[in-house]
């Protein structure tokens, strides 16, 4: 569990809107199932950060995305967590600027891949929730979001596909997209009581 969440969490609330709030906790769960996948697949380096990390910098990459920070997003996210009285680790900003294509950071690592790979992807899977009766994430199935990824590109059409396609990337994740979904598909239904889903 990650040091001090809760304040992370409150300074979330405080700053964003609440969709992006629910993005956010997505993200985070995202990044969490990601990471315990590559570590039971045993394809982390030892340059990869602890899984606690992966999952702050999930949590907080769009802290900066709201009130007077939000035309620099993702550059302030510094300046929006020293509001709060709150840090990360220069190797967690890292991770948390990955996320952003226009932030130029060339990624290096499996969680730089991995955020800027998710982040949008939780947005179609939430909205493949939205259109089942139930509107709830338990019934999604996984060849929904899957169908509409690959066949639907009006669905969701604010979803990068192209940047979530990536994940496949030998030099990335290695990873096929279907899988990838999965994943992040188990791990945001995890949380599903937390985000209203």
């Amino acid at each position: 569990m990650i040091n001090n969440r809760q304040k992370y969490l409150e300074a979330l609330k405080s700053q964003l809107d609440p969709n992006i709030v629910n993005h956010s906790l997505a993200l985070e769960a995202c990044m969490g199932g990601l990471y315990d996948y590559f570590q039971s697949a045993g394809q982390l380096g030892p340059d990869e950060l602890p899984k606690d990390d992966w999952m702050l910098a999930g949590l907080i990459h769009d802290i900066d995305f709201g009130g007077e920070f939000k035309e620099l997003h993702p550059q302030k996210t510094l300046e929006a967590l020293a509001k709060y009285d709150l840090k990360i680790s220069d190797a967690v900003h890292q991770v948390v600027l990955a996320h952003a294509a226009c932030s130029g950071v060339e990624k290096k690592t499996k969680a730089q891949w991995a955020i800027f790979c998710a982040d949008s992807l939780t947005g179609l899977i939430m909205a493949v929730a939205f259109v089942y009766p139930s509107r709830k994430l338990a019934d999604v199935k996984l060849s929904s979001v899957v169908k509409r990824f690959k066949k639907e590109p009006r669905f969701a059409a604010g979803t990068r596909r192209d940047e979530v396609a990536m994940c496949s990337n030998p030099e990335g994740l290695n990873m096929p997209v279907e899988k990838f979904i999965e994943i992040c598909l188990l791990s945001m239904q995890k949380i599903a009581a937390e985000i209203g889903l």
